[in-house]
């Protein structure tokens, strides 16, 4: 702390502010806990992500003059290392949410990484892409530049003076990849079951018999394909998808009669769609479940891919169940299944309620105590 600072200074980095995800809802929980805090990020975007940042502090790297790295942030991934090591937060104690790029930035005084993964693209990389890298070119590029990455992201995680996992397979991926032992922090969800919901017309008509939900960013390791596939072949049942992404043309194209998708809900459309929905489904490989506690919150359960944050989130047999393989036959064996069983919303609540932002506002102010103490 500096001789004329009476309170520490907390700074938040996330790597890019370019979309509505999980990720950015956790740094909107993070402002929320240090309400303080200036935001530094290398790219930000008000027009797509959430509306709230704009009421925020925010210090973007130079990257951010390229209007349209703004627009296309995967582009920037050349780029995106030496825009970090050039930029310095001058705080107390950085706050860094990172999933690659935040855990780099240099910094006056401790850094506090929440890790929502190492990096995907250089460490899963044909989970990402959703192909084997060598057989597209974006793939070859990727793998042009992995060796130096990960030298570079190493040493950017091992100046950490702490790592927090959102969940526990982060916390293995972390050891793993980094020899660093993290403490497990779980997200909160913003599920809010009481609060204002605006309806959509494009659902109007199904809003009465109910539907399943599936939210997620459409990209190939989300799966979202393959529960397309499966209402395919499920003419009775109802499919929504909430997304937006890179294969959104492909999924919107591949719709069947009973599937829609809907994009850039703010807050309260999507809570009216989780209202009325019947079940979740979840086929992605995640970091941490975060949408089966958005849904329920409002009493809905889930069907997710066993593996990933799932395992955090969903308790079998009480709040959701499992299938085994991201495939449109489990798919459809898991949505058949569940109609012949009832749930309990309000198991699937106290559930959704042991992951509120209170604790985890109160987790964060924890481990900053701890560092400053140790400073």
């Amino acid at each position: 702390m500096t001789a004329t600072s009476t309170r520490p200074r907390v700074a938040i980095a996330h790597d890019y502010l370019t979309q509505r995800g999980g990720a950015e809802r956790v740094v909107l929980a993070m402002l929320r806990a240090f309400p303080d805090a200036t935001i530094h990020t290398t790219l930000y975007n008000p027009e797509r992500t959430f509306p709230e940042f704009r009421d925020a502090r925010i210090v973007t790297t130079g990257l951010d003059r390229v209007g349209a790295l703004r627009r296309h942030h995967r582009v920037a991934l050349p780029f995106l290392a030496p825009a970090v090591n050039l930029h310095t937060i001058d705080a107390d104690v950085v706050l860094m949410s990172s999933s690659g790029w935040s855990h780099g930035f240099a910094t006056t005084g401790k850094r506090l990484v929440y890790c929502y993964s190492p990096a995907r693209w250089l460490y899963q990389t044909d989970t990402y892409l959703g192909a084997p890298a060598r057989s597209t070119p974006t793939g070859w590029a990727t793998l042009a530049m992995r060796p130096a990455l990960r030298r570079w992201d190493l040493r950017m995680a091992r100046r950490a003076d702490r790592y927090l996992a959102i969940s526990h397979v982060v916390r293995y991926r972390i050891r793993e990849t980094y020899g660093i032992d993290a403490d497990v922090v779980p997200a909160p969800h913003r599920g809010l079951p009481g609060g204002f919901r605006e309806p959509l017309d494009e659902l109007a008509d199904w809003a009465d018999d109910g539907y399943h939900v599936l939210v997620s960013r459409l990209l190939p390791y989300k799966n979202v394909g393959a529960c397309v596939e499966a209402f395919r072949g499920l003419p009775d049942e109802r499919l929504v998808i909430v997304g937006v992404g890179p294969l959104e043309p492909e999924i919107r194209a591949a719709l069947p009669p009973n599937a829609r998708l809907v994009s850039d809900l703010h807050d309260a459309q999507l809570q009216w769609v989780y209202a009325h929905a019947s079940t979740l489904i979840a086929p992605s490989i995640e970091d941490f479940g975060l949408t089966p506690l958005e849904a329920g919150a409002h009493g809905v359960p889930t069907l997710a891919l066993r593996g990933g944050g799932y395992l955090d989130t969903v308790v079998e047999g009480e709040t959701g169940a499992f299938f085994d393989t991201p495939t449109p036959a489990a798919i459809t064996a898991a949505v058949r299944a569940r109609a012949a069983r009832a749930w309990d919303p309000d198991l699937i609540r106290a559930q959704a309620d042991r992951f509120t932002e209170a604790r985890f506002s109160a987790a964060l102010h924890r481990y900053v105590d701890e560092l400053l103490a140790d400073s």
